[in-house]
């Protein structure tokens, strides 16, 4: 009777670390959506306040059409991205674009001195803030869930129930891992 107790409590012990490991792997999926959430609100505000950026230079450069060309471009598929490797390398595209609007910008004391372009601008550095601040939380959040599903013996729990790694929002080039300076005169 004894070896019956024994075996019960050893599967009852079993089912409850089940249970509790699968809903610590399931609350990690969950913050790392919200992440990645968090993310797409951060960006979706930046690719809205690059079309009023443009506007703003435009009305001071009419001949430099080919950088406005070109940031539509990257915002565009930035804005078609959907995995955070696809946002990444989307986001190094939509870097050059930004300088050269930037550089520009430089070339036109009238136009750094316009006050609702100036707005625009804080705004977007306080979005690029929020951006770097998500891909470290996401990033961090990521590491620990990739870190739980991959360890003996949580990872029996994680293979059963589909729990499947998941990818870091890394840039590739080290160039491109730095948020743009604007330099004034």
């Amino acid at each position: 009777m004894n070896v019956y107790l024994v075996v019960g409590v050893l599967g009852v012990a079993a089912v409850l670390w089940g249970v509790v490991t699968y809903n610590r792997l399931a609350r990690f999926r969950v913050r790392a959506n919200a992440a990645w959430s968090d993310i797409d609100v951060q960006l979706k505000l930046r690719w809205d306040l690059i079309p009023n950026l443009v506007a703003s230079v435009r009305n001071y450069v009419d001949h430099e059409e080919r950088v406005f060309e070109d940031l539509a471009a990257a915002r565009a598929r930035s804005m078609a991205a959907h995995s955070p490797r696809e946002q990444a390398e989307a986001e190094e595209g939509l870097k050059s674009p930004m300088k050269s609007l930037f550089a520009i910008v430089e070339r036109y004391p009238q136009l750094m001195a316009d006050e609702p372009f100036l707005q625009l601008q804080a705004s977007l550095e306080q979005i690029e803030d929020a951006i770097q601040r998500g891909r470290r939380l996401y990033n961090s959040i990521v590491r620990r869930y990739n870190e739980a599903i991959q360890v003996f013996p949580r990872h029996l729990i994680a293979n059963l129930f589909g729990f499947h790694e998941r990818q870091f929002f890394a840039l590739a080039r080290q160039l491109e891992r730095s948020t743009p300076t604007v330099r004034y005169r």
